[in-house]
Formats: structure tokens, C-alpha cells, sequence
């Protein structure tokens, strides 16, 4: 399997719609750019022309009424083009990808959230991502009421059309916040917890605390020393 030649090191950033997830990609990206590794930014849905015009499909507000069908198979259409095109590729090239969302946010807002079970979004995960999975998974914990003021007022302070998640019920997000749970507890090793509602710069070195055993290995695998 193509996964097998991986030599880069696959971080996702996960947690319920304005936990932060942006904002800390951003800082992390450059915390590694800082101290000389490669580092490749991208986010679900989209990272390519292709996955990007899907991600208008799913995040629209004229897109209500989606069968939850149509929308996992969506979310993984996007996804096996980012892995084929963007994720797979740079990763064999030796480079950390940080990617905003992936499979582990269909099972918590599909499996979960919409109630079609963790089975077959698996199932989908291994046929569209080819068994591709992150090195680590930061969530970052946020109250669910909070979470959605934050999205919907940043969408609406950025005059995005992509509220069309937003506008589901408060159980609908407790169901995704239990999701993560579930994912935290039965995959402790790679599905990390982070509380998401300190400020900013406290947030971010949590993560740097929860990455850096991880770039430690990187750079002994890659030959790559570390930058002072």
C-alpha cells in the first residue's frame, strides 16, 4: 500500500464548528516553518479546484435539506481528492500536513450527528483515503453552545455563505461533542483532547506540548536537526 512510503508526518485538527481549529493550524504551521520543517497547510472539505467546489455544495446555506446520505458521500468525494492530490504527495515528499478536519469529523458529524453509525463511515474511509490515517489528532474541546455563537458569528462577520451546518439544533452539536468523546476514549494513542476554550496562545502551547514527541521522531527519521 502506497501509505507504506510515507515519510512525512500527518497532523489533523479536529472539534465542533468554532473551537479554534483556523486559528491554531496557523500558528502551528508557523511555529514548524520557524525551526526549519516543511509544512504544508489544508483543510476539508476542499484543498484542490475539484474538493473546493464540493465544499460550496456542503457548506452552503442554499444546500438545506441534504439527505445525510448525500452528504457523507460528498465529504468523501472532497476527501479522496485531497489525499490523492495534496495529503499522499507531500507526505511522501517527507512534509508535515496539518489538515483542518478529517475523517474523524465525518464520523463525529455524520456517525454521530446525523446518526448513520461509525461502520460506514469507516468503510468509506478505507476505500476513498485508501487507509490513510493522521499520525495525530488534536480536538479541541468546546462548549457546544458556545461553539455554535462563534460559527454563526463568524460567518456572518466574514459575509460567508457556509452557515449551513451551523444551523443545526444544540443536540445535533452534543451528539457531534460526544462523537469526539467516543473517538478520545477508544483511539487514546492518536485522538488527543485540548481544552479549545483558553486564550489563543495558551491553546497553542498545549499543542506544541502534544506534537513535539512526535516532530522529535520526525526529525531523527528524516535527519533533520532542530533549529534554536
Amino acid at each position: 500500500m502506497a501509505s507504506k512510503r510515507r515519510r512525512g508526518l500527518f497532523i489533523t485538527f479536529e472539534g465542533i464548528d468554532g473551537s479554534g481549529k483556523t486559528t491554531q493550524i496557523r500558528r502551528l504551521a508557523r511555529h514548524l516553518r520557524s525551526r526549519g520543517i516543511p509544512c504544508l497547510v489544508t483543510r476539508e472539505p476542499g484543498g484542490t479546484r475539484i474538493a473546493n467546489r464540493i465544499r460550496e455544495i456542503l457548506l452552503s446555506s442554499k444546500s438545506t435539506g441534504m439527505e445525510p446520505t448525500t452528504e457523507v458521500l460528498l465529504y468523501f468525494a472532497s476527501r479522496a481528492e485531497n489525499v490523492a492530490k495534496i495529503i499522499r504527495p507531500a507526505l511522501e515528499k517527507g512534509t508535515v500536513v496539518l489538515c483542518d478536519r478529517f475523517t474523524d469529523a465525518s464520523i463525529a458529524y455524520q456517525g454521530y450527528g446525523r446518526r448513520l453509525g461509525t461502520p460506514i463511515v469507516r468503510r468509506l474511509h478505507e476505500f476513498a483515503c485508501q487507509g490513510l490515517n493522521p499520525d495525530l489528532t488534536l480536538v479541541l474541546e468546546i462548549d457546544p453552545h458556545t461553539s455554535v455563537e462563534r460559527a454563526r458569528s463568524r460567518n456572518t462577520r466574514h459575509r460567508r455563505d457556509e452557515g449551513r451546518i451551523e444551523q443545526e439544533t444544540l443536540e445535533f452539536y452534543r451528539r457531534v461533542h460526544r462523537g469526539y468523546h467516543m473517538l478520545a476514549r477508544s483511539e487514546p494513542r492518536r485522538v488527543m483532547l485540548l481544552p479549545g476554550e483558553d486564550k489563543p496562545a495558551v491553546v497553542q502551547l498545549a499543542i506544541i506540548k502534544a506534537v513535539e514527541p512526535l516532530l522529535q521522531k520526525y526529525r531523527k527519521k528524516s535527519g533533520r536537526r532542530k533549529r534554536r
